[in-house]
């Protein structure tokens, strides 16, 4: 434990809900800390938290708050961004002076004083901190990660093996990552997003380059990205290179060639290329932390997925249900390859939900290049998140770019009707917002 946390009792989090959140609410309970929170709605996080005895509250208001987290003296404030700045929990401990810090703040006072790896990209960062904190877990190491998902492994997104190093996923949404302190660092992946903060794609890419330069003993970055550090990537040139790629029932087997051996035959059970360059990086980094490359091969065979990415929901010889978290046009894109590589020749159906007006209205014509090659789609309204409508900026604006005869509006409340009516051989439900609360009833619906 960091010492300027080492006086605060009490940890009060504002948006405790969030995948992110959660994870350090998780952390400081395991600490012994008094823990509670806020949150807009309730989930399967929020419940999983209550059920760890963290009190968590879905009313805006300073009643609400457990009299022992109003005691400033002892007491930290976390919230995230997406809090909107006239929350009155929010606008209360600011004009009360609290301690208050962001989540990437006190991710980054965990990191200060232990060995961090820390995982970047505007893609793959997730997958590849799980699989990262998977191998180094399973081959010894006293790990403790904060996972921006659902292990499938651990059905939780922290471990908790020790505090000889700690595993983080970089987020580059407000500059948070630039608050960490990483050993080792790598960059996934560089493309514009999160324009509404950044405005400008260069901007965006400027963050990434400051991220790279914190990196203390190695930078891992993509092949062709911007940055120079140690590179990889598929059947070309990188440091790290993916060589001789079979597919065999689903699983990929493949051979790494690193700056000094060849490995053969390592195994990996997740679909996608996408998925195949997270797991060279995650092996990369636990090399270069020094784990045994015969764990190594080991665990990456056991390792199960994150939730809501690529996740299968049915897998029968009628139909296939796939549930997956892409919510920005080149994560489709890596979606459909995966889905078309794992199972050609079959009619997929993709049911997509927006996320944010403001990414909607940024990437519309990619959205709707990435949607159009799907054999049907069903698109529901735009998720707000944090955001106001943007004037002109609806589902039906979207719908109306994408060429495709198979393509309708669906409201959430027919979703499972219209779903149902549908003959795909595979089913494909995408996106970032609530649209994760729909898929155990769509999964029991098609089932019946």
């Amino acid at each position: 434990m960091n010492k300027s946390l080492e006086n605060i009792q009490n940890i009060y989090f504002i948006g405790i809900g969030g995948i992110g959140m959660s994870a350090l609410a998780r952390y400081f309970k395991f600490l012994g800390k008094n823990v509670a929170g806020y949150d807009k709605t309730p989930s399967q996080i929020t419940t999983d938290l209550i059920s760890l005895g963290i009190p968590i509250h879905f009313e805006d208001g300073v009643d609400y708050i457990p009299e022992v987290f109003l005691r400033k003296e002892n007491t930290l404030i976390v919230y995230t961004p997406a809090i909107p700045k006239d929350h009155k929990e929010f606008v209360y401990v600011l004009e009360n002076d609290f301690l208050i810090k962001k989540r990437a703040e006190v991710l980054g006072i965990i990191t200060k004083d232990i060995y961090t790896l820390a995982v970047a990209g505007t893609h793959g960062k997730t997958t590849t901190t799980a699989i990262l904190a998977h191998l180094l877990k399973e081959s010894g190491a006293k790990v403790t990660a904060f996972l921006g998902g659902i292990s499938e492994n651990y059905q939780s997104n922290l471990i908790l093996e020790g505090n000889e190093v700690v595993v983080v996923e970089a987020d580059e949404f407000d500059r948070s990552f630039l608050q960490l302190y990483p050993d080792i660092a790598a960059v996934t992946s560089m493309d514009a997003d999160h324009l509404d903060i950044y405005k400008k794609a260069n901007a965006l890419e400027e963050s990434f380059v400051e991220f790279s330069a914190k990196a203390k003993d190695h930078l891992l970055v993509r092949n062709g990205l911007p940055l120079s550090g140690i590179t990889f990537g598929i059947e070309d040139d990188s440091d790290y290179c993916i060589q001789d790629i079979k597919i065999d029932n689903g699983t990929y087997i493949f051979d790494l060639k690193t700056p000094d051996k060849l490995i053969k035959d390592l195994h990996l059970n997740l679909p996608g290329k996408h998925n195949l360059l997270n797991a060279i990086t995650a092996f990369a980094i636990a090399m270069l932390y020094g784990s045994p490359t015969e764990s190594l091969a080991k665990a990456l065979f056991s390792f199960k997925g994150v939730q809501r990415r690529f996740s299968y929901q049915i897998k029968t010889e009628d139909l296939i249900y796939i549930d997956d978290y892409a919510h920005h046009p080149t994560e489709i894109n890596a979606l459909h390859q995966a889905v078309r590589e794992m199972h050609p020749n079959k009619k997929v159906l993709a049911v997509f939900q927006p996320h944010l007006y403001s990414r909607t209205k940024d990437f519309a014509s990619d959205f709707a290049q990435s949607l159009e090659q799907f054999d049907e789609l069903f698109l529901l309204d735009i998720y707000p998140a944090r955001e106001l409508p943007i004037k002109g900026v609806t589902s039906q604006w979207l719908l109306d770019m994408i060429d495709t005869e198979e393509k309708k509006l669906v409201n959430k409340d027919s979703l499972i009707k219209t779903i149902r009516s549908s003959d795909p051989q595979v089913i494909v439900t995408i996106g970032a917002g609530d649209i994760g609360e729909e898929v155990n009833k769509i999964k029991e619906a098609l089932l019946i």
